[in-house]
């Protein structure tokens, strides 16, 4: 009997991971193996991101160039973000692809490739029979990406993710303390909660401030895990016990990423978003006395729909007053669906580009002139590997794939966390040596 293979590509975020991981398992546990090269892989699929156009485009890249690569006997599939609000679309640019499932329907994966195989590729009389795995994680390396809720129902002006995802859907604890147990299990070293919002964690269930509670619970399901990271808090959401659970906890890392998107009062309020910038200030002040050290990472967006001079340069003098360990900046893109569709794009795309530019220029520069503040100083490394002589990891102050590296003289394990003495800063990374024992 013919070995059945597949070949799985995985873009967009760590939620998308996740979902990955889901169709790789579903895949594997009906007997197929994943190979790493497409040719040889009876089935193919990209699981895609449709958040903003450049993601889609990269998405679509992605199929043609499978397209080109496929001959008879093997299967085209688009899955994910994508596939999920813009399934048409995906049709008639890659006509090739052989089937479209979005990502609400992840788990039916194995019973759309059944229906390919059998000549009915109608998306419409999918077996809906199959049920959702219980394990929502995704590994990399010695982490492991662990979903705690889906979807979203908060309704921002540019974000296009209720429109895929539906609104917020919380997984039950007990599921989260399984998928726990079953990473400490395997010996992961950092656990990394993710959710579109996970300050929202319950909130669909009628519970407020229920992320403290949640984790506090895995930490006692999990103790054996070393790190725990949150990542992507809502503004005005980050609770005074939250703040005080990760000041008590030396297995929280002292790490928040909050996306702000603004720091302009009008363009906030335009956004749909928390327009109180006196709570950010005042919150971000109080984490800073409670947890020293800790590292705040944001996302911001420029240009978006009537964003003046002046408004822009209230965000400019923000990053300059808070200094942020870390900041993502992108220029708006115009998603039609979502309500800032309606205000046009109206700033030119070279003033988007300059303004992304200067904040990430002045963002760059204070930085390096936090990195410096670390020569001389020890932090735990988490090791992830070896390039060009060095070992390369993480600190608690560096997220998986959007912060920072340490670069370490000395030999270490990968898997293990180390005590490194940083004796050089980078803009965004730091080198040092590792401290014997």
């Amino acid at each position: 009997m013919k070995e059945k293979t597949f070949h799985l590509v995985s873009l967009g975020c760590a939620k998308n991971t996740v979902d990955s991981n889901t169709m790789a398992g579903i895949l594997t546990q009906s007997g197929y193996r994943f190979v790493s090269n497409p040719r040889q892989a009876e089935v193919m699929i990209v699981n895609t991101c449709g958040f903003i156009k450049p993601a889609r485009d990269e998405a679509l890249a992605a199929l043609r160039e499978l397209s080109r690569l496929k001959k008879n006997g093997q299967y085209l599939l688009a899955a994910g973000c994508m596939a999920e609000r813009f399934g048409p679309q995906i049709a008639a640019a890659c006509p090739k692809v052989d089937g479209v499932l979005g990502t609400l329907h992840i788990p039916e994966i194995l019973s759309l490739i059944h229906q390919i195989q059998n000549r009915n590729p109608q998306r419409e009389n999918a077996v809906r029979e199959l049920p959702a795995l219980s394990h929502q994680f995704a590994l990399q390396g010695a982490s492991a990406y662990l979903k705690i809720a889906d979807g979203c129902s908060r309704r921002c002006a540019f974000c296009s993710i209720p429109l895929i995802k539906g609104n917020w859907k919380s997984r039950p604890a007990e599921d989260i303390l399984q998928d726990a147990a079953m990473l400490q299990e395997m010996g992961i070293r950092e656990l990394i909660l993710i959710a579109q919002d996970t300050t929202a964690y319950a909130q669909d269930r009628g519970e407020k401030d229920a992320l403290p509670g949640l984790i506090e619970a895995i930490l006692k399901t999990a103790p054996a895990i070393p790190w725990l990271r949150i990542l992507y808090a809502f503004p005005g959401f980050v609770s005074d016990r939250l703040i005080d659970l990760m000041a008590a906890s030396s297995t929280v890392q002292p790490y928040l990423d909050i996306p702000l998107q603004h720091a302009h009062p009008a363009v906030l309020k335009r956004m749909q978003r928390p327009d109180d910038i006196g709570w950010v200030r005042e919150t971000i002040a109080k984490m800073r006395e409670k947890i020293p050290g800790i590292a705040i990472r944001s996302t911001f967006i420029a240009g978006f729909p009537g964003e003046t001079e002046a408004e822009f340069n209230a965000l400019y003098d923000f990053l300059e007053e808070i200094k942020f360990d870390r900041v993502g900046v992108f220029p708006y893109y115009l998603e039609e669906g979502t309500s800032s569709a309606a205000y046009g794009d109206t700033v030119p795309e070279a003033v988007k580009t300059e303004r992304v530019d200067r904040l990430m220029r002045r963002q760059q520069e204070i930085s390096h002139e936090i990195n410096r503040a670390f020569i001389g100083k020890t932090l735990d490394v988490l090791i992830e590997g070896e390039q060009d002589g060095l070992m390369v990891g993480r600190s608690y102050r560096d997220a998986p794939e959007i912060d920072g590296l340490v670069f370490v003289d000395g030999a270490a394990a990968v898997g293990e966390i180390v005590p490194v003495r940083i004796n050089s800063a980078l803009e965004y990374d730091l080198i040092g040596k590792l401290v014997e024992k």
